[in-house]
């Protein structure tokens, strides 16, 4: 059973990868790219630990674990750096739509 929430919370954060990662190609503005790449990256981050967790909990042994520290330690330095750039762009892209209408 917790298998399968692993697979769905990875599959999620694809998701949330991907249309972010579509939507920094698609916007011409470049405080909103910076703004969609930092959410995407965050869905890499998140893809990233709940992988290793995942893979922790099928497959449990010595190896396993300390490469799942090495991703868990990268999966939340990821989220960390971009939930701060998330933030920080994210005070501009209004303005800068409403500039660029």
């Amino acid at each position: 059973m917790l298998n399968l929430i692993f697979v769905f919370a990875i599959i999620i954060s694809f998701v949330f990868y991907f249309y972010f990662k579509t939507r920094q190609i698609r916007s011409t503005l470049p405080i909103s790219k910076n703004w969609y790449k930092s959410k995407a990256n965050v869905g890499l981050g998140a893809f990233i630990l709940l992988f290793a967790l995942n893979q922790a909990y099928l497959f449990p042994s010595t190896y396993t674990f300390i490469i799942v520290t090495i991703l868990v330690v990268l999966g939340i330095f990821v989220i960390l750096e971009n939930v701060k750039k998330v933030r920080h762009y994210g005070q501009y892209v209004k303005e800068e739509f409403r500039i660029n209408q």
